[in-house]
């Protein structure tokens, strides 16, 4: 299983992450300060670390340089929302990505997988060549869609970001709020104005009718289900 360090110096924060993870099916260690989390990372084998950038002591940044220099080990920052200089910093010295606090479990999650298919980790728990869905098979390294009869889709970045972002929450109830969060991504990528335009363009594209969808559902008040089977 993927191993994750926590490193945060609020145990309550710190613990509830521990556990959030373990129950999503990760391994977590926490580690309370940038010394722990030096002394776990040489002790034990680890796949991707979250971490607080303000804590005392050695600071979250000093650690993520450190180990942005010294190994290949990905980074995921914790930061507080007014932090807009620390976020860049972090970004420019090596993290891989950021979530402002306080965030949502499952954006995290999904920050950690997308990190995780990007560095080309093993533990990343997916083949990202070979996704499935429905009657589909996706290559999220070329953005393709291979459906039957040999029919093949080209997905524009953003329609990859947003099916990416539904496949790993399948049959989960996405609002808007929830998609804007999980594929902005470090790039910062904005799907606030023209998310309806884009759920509908994906919807022709994996859709064998858009008008009555079986994969993206509409979710009357709420946003929006994927489901990754025919039903």
């Amino acid at each position: 299983m993927t191993h994750i360090l926590v490193v945060d110096d609020q145990p309550d924060i710190r613990d509830a992450l521990c556990e959030h993870l373990e129950l999503n099916g990760f391994t977590a260690t926490p580690a309370a300060d940038a010394k722990q989390a030096r002394d776990l990372l040489d002790a034990l084998s680890i796949d991707i670390v979250v971490l607080d950038i303000m804590m005392p002591g050695e600071s979250g940044l000093s650690l993520c340089r450190h180990l942005s220099e010294n190994s290949d080990t990905p980074i995921i920052l914790l930061t507080a929302l007014a932090d807009d200089t620390d976020r860049i910093v972090g970004l420019e010295i090596g993290a891989d990505d950021y979530v402002t606090k306080p965030f949502n479990p499952r954006e995290l999650i999904a920050r950690i997988r997308s990190v995780l298919r990007r560095s080309g980790s093993k533990s990343a728990g997916r083949d990202v060549r070979n996704i499935t869905f429905g009657t589909w098979r996706l290559n999220a390294e070329t953005a393709e869609l291979f459906g039957e009869d040999n029919v093949i889709i080209t997905l524009s970045t953003g329609e990859l970001k947003l099916l990416m972002a539904f496949i790993e929450q399948a049959g989960q109830t996405l609002s808007r709020d929830d998609l804007f969060n999980l594929t902005k991504g470090r790039d910062g990528l904005a799907f606030e104005r023209s998310l309806d335009n884009m759920i509908s363009r994906l919807r022709r594209k994996i859709e064998p009718d858009p008008s009555n969808p079986v994969h993206i559902k509409t979710v009357w008040g709420n946003g929006y289900k994927f489901i990754a089977d025919r039903q």
